[in-house]
């Protein structure tokens, strides 16, 4: 049989595309059940994971009764006598006599007996050293249990680590969280036409996507080196064998770029034959975008690991991304499927037919508005330079201007908790 014949008998072979929909929520359910294990991390080193547990206190919120305010902790009414001062991180003894004061620095802990804080610029002292002054009416203290009792739990598992919640855990008494790693992800380009540097030219085009992929997973929370880009690889089945076999040694996700299609120079496909994955999802109903995959390969000691196979037009590899890679990372680090926004269609929107269309816009965040760019073909990205996101248009349907639509974010910045 010749070669043509046998990719057009693969291709016959081939499933039905799967919904876009579904493939995002069987992608996500899979990434779910290979979820990376927890580990303990100090909280210095936690920036980046996940939580895999629920962040709870150790103790009241704060612990003890807390001045908001430099000034003096009274007992009774004025004048008072000066009997002490208490700063903050020390142990006040009581108040045991009305007519008496300490005094207080903002964090201190509010001496037993106290009925009022009385602000520095509020008090003044008479000759004889007493204090006189107007406590406000206001409480100027905090009162324990105030942001948190003990054992609250103040966020569940699937929380982004970021620093804002490793201060939050410092102030609740922790050292250390349970948390699920970034994913470790590595990148091959296939592709005997690439160029690597310089202009394109003589009928080789330029490699948009092995500079520009990992930034998008590193912006997915992904760990991706710079020894994890590989390529362009040789178009023959050996070479695309054993580049994806050294790839899958440290990777917990390989993305590929081109080869899904089943033409004579498109090897993904027998290569992951030949290494024994099966196909989470094998193509999906997206314009563009289409074909795409996703396989999952079984280590004999039950470790599981991920081959994301894009499309080599580089907006369509950027579809497949979002569609496909996004949903999987969230499940890998145990994070809630991606819930989209939705948006209101500046303009309209062709459909794709019995396809979901995918169609860049730019997002006017306070408007709640998308526009469609121009520039969109599945191999331009100078439209999506522009774009903050893609709006969906759902199979059969087009988008007529003032439609709500979902809307999938990119993710713009490094740590962004984009879908």
């Amino acid at each position: 049989m010749s070669t043509e014949t046998e990719a057009a008998a693969a291709e016959a072979a081939t499933p039905p595309p799967a919904g876009w929909e579904e493939a995002r929520s069987r992608v996500y359910a899979v990434g779910l059940s290979a979820a990376l294990p927890a580990v303990a991390r100090p909280l210095a080193e936690a920036d980046g994971h996940t939580l895999a547990e629920p962040l709870t206190t150790r103790t009241d919120l704060p612990a003890f009764p807390t001045s908001s305010v430099d000034g003096w902790a009274v007992r009774g009414p004025g004048p008072w006598r000066v009997v002490g001062r208490v700063l903050a991180g020390h142990t006040a003894p009581p108040l045991e006599a009305d007519g008496t004061t300490v005094e207080i620095a903002t964090g201190a802990m509010v001496p037993e007996g106290t009925t009022a804080i009385l602000r520095i610029e509020d008090s003044a002292r008479t000759a004889d050293g007493l204090v006189t002054g107007t406590p406000r009416t206001q409480p100027e203290w905090r009162e324990p249990g105030e942001e948190a009792y003990v054992g609250e739990e103040l966020l569940p598992a699937g929380t982004p680590v970021d620093p804002a919640v490793i201060g939050l855990a410092a102030s609740c008494g922790h050292d250390t969280l349970r948390v699920r790693r970034p994913p470790r992800a590595a990148l091959l380009v296939f592709g005997d036409e690439l160029l690597t540097s310089g202009p394109p030219g003589a009928g080789r085009v330029r490699d948009a996507l092995g500079p520009s992929v990992p930034a998008w997973l590193r912006r997915y929370g992904c760990q991706v080196r710079t020894a994890d880009v590989v390529g362009p690889v040789a178009d023959t089945l050996p070479a695309h064998v054993a580049a994806l076999r050294g790839a899958l040694a440290n990777a917990d996700l390989v993305c590929t770029t081109g080869g899904t299609m089943h033409g004579p120079v498109d090897h993904l496909h027998p290569t992951l034959e030949a290494l024994g994955a099966d196909y989470v999802v094998n193509t999906v109903a997206v314009r563009p975008g289409f074909p795409m995959l996703l396989a999952r390969l079984v280590d004999a000691d039950g470790r599981v690991r991920f081959v994301a196979g894009l499309p080599g037009n580089p907006q369509s590899a950027v579809v497949a991304l979002v569609s496909l890679v996004a949903p999987l990372l969230a499940g890998l680090t145990g994070r809630p499927m991606p819930v989209l926004p939705h948006v209101t269609l500046a303009e309209p929107i062709p459909g794709r037919g019995d396809y979901t269309h995918l169609a860049l816009a730019r997002w006017d965040r306070i408007a709640g508005t998308a526009y469609p760019v121009r520039h969109v073909g599945s191999a331009m990205l100078r439209g999506l330079a522009g774009a903050d996101g893609f709006a969906v248009i759902r199979p059969g349907t087009s988008g007529a201007a003032g439609d709500r639509v979902p809307l999938v974010p990119l993710p713009l910045t490094p740590g962004e908790r984009a879908g």
